[in-house]
């Protein structure tokens, strides 16, 4: 007859049984939302800052910094357009459709692309440049700062579709969080370009 003591018993107990496992809360998207917020609040100091000058140097109807509509309304619709492109893509990940996920994924980056180009357009045909005064300042400030963060999505566009292409399938329906990710950023990017397009162009 064998018999165990306590502390046998407690080391027993601790051994997991043969095909348990243990799982980790995933921190990921708690992370980039936390990310997100962070890098919202440096788009509002930003959003203030330009919102100040121009009340402290408000603009005549027939002033040069006037600024034309036509090219801002076509990125609109440009990051509007490709923020649905980006969700069928995401749809077409969890069909199991990799080849219509890639589709989508490369014409959101061509959007995104498209978007810089017509950016860079619009910064040779302005009546002012970055140096002009505190107003003209903030305006490139505020616009290229948003344009990094487009081309920065843009790349993560072709990193994700890399990773649906690639033999194996790194990015499936069961592996979609860096998809997920990358969507949930670029929508970011979207609303804070319509708040943007509201701001510098529309009050």
């Amino acid at each position: 007859m064998t018999t165990t003591t306590p502390l046998e018993k407690d080391s027993q107990s601790e051994v997991p049984e043969k095909g348990s496992t243990h799982e980790h809360a995933d921190h990921r998207l708690f992370g980039l939302i936390t990310f997100l917020i962070a890098d919202g609040m440096t788009f509002a100091g930003f959003f203030a800052a330009y919102l100040t000058f121009k009340a402290v140097n408000p603009l005549l109807p027939d002033a040069i910094y006037e600024l034309e509509l036509p090219l801002p309304t076509l990125n609109t619709v440009l990051l509007l357009v490709s923020s649905a492109t980006f969700h069928r893509a995401g749809n077409a990940l969890q069909k199991q459709n990799s080849k219509l996920c890639q589709k989508w994924l490369l014409i959101t980056a061509s959007l995104g692309l498209a978007f810089l180009a017509s950016q860079m357009v619009e910064y040779f045909t302005l009546p002012f440049g970055l140096t002009d005064n505190l107003y003209a300042s903030t305006f490139y400030a505020l616009t290229g700062f948003h344009g990094l963060h487009v081309t920065l999505g843009s790349i993560l566009i072709f990193i994700v579709w890399w990773q649906v292409k690639a033999p194996g399938g790194q990015l499936t329906h069961k592996n979609s969080f860096l998809l997920e990710a990358a969507e949930l950023y670029w929508h970011f990017v979207d609303g804070i370009w319509v708040i943007l397009f509201i701001i510098l162009y529309l009050l």
